[in-house]
């Protein structure tokens, strides 16, 4: 068995982070859909603008809204504004497909990569 990257939303901007909101990453439902993650699972986020990387779930924010929100402690590592790669791992004992994409500025979808 080995783990293999199965999801990855590029370069996504935070849009909001809430230290008092009790844990998780919220993401715009339509990007969850298109980049193949599910509500609760398991993310490692990792900021292009800090460097800082954490762990956390997803949770799915409105459909269409462009939401990136970083909830909880992790708004401590990771602020609005910054640039973001959010990722997503499956253990598996083949290779499997991914789907990554990029999103713009506004966190629109923009292709598949």
């Amino acid at each position: 068995m080995r783990w293999f990257l199965h999801a990855k939303i590029h370069k996504a901007i935070v849009t909001n982070a809430d230290v008092n909101y009790v844990g998780s990453i919220t993401v715009d439902q339509l990007l969850v859909e298109k980049a193949g993650f599910l509500p609760g699972e398991k993310v490692l986020v990792t900021s292009n603008t800090s460097g800082a990387r954490l762990e956390t779930y997803i949770i799915e924010g409105e459909k269409g809204s462009g939401e990136i929100c970083m909830n909880g402690a992790a708004a401590h590592l990771i602020k609005t504004g910054e640039e973001i790669i959010i990722i997503g791992f499956e253990l598996s004992d083949k290779s499997i497909n991914t789907k990554k994409i990029l999103v713009d500025k506004n966190n629109r979808f923009v292709k598949y990569l």
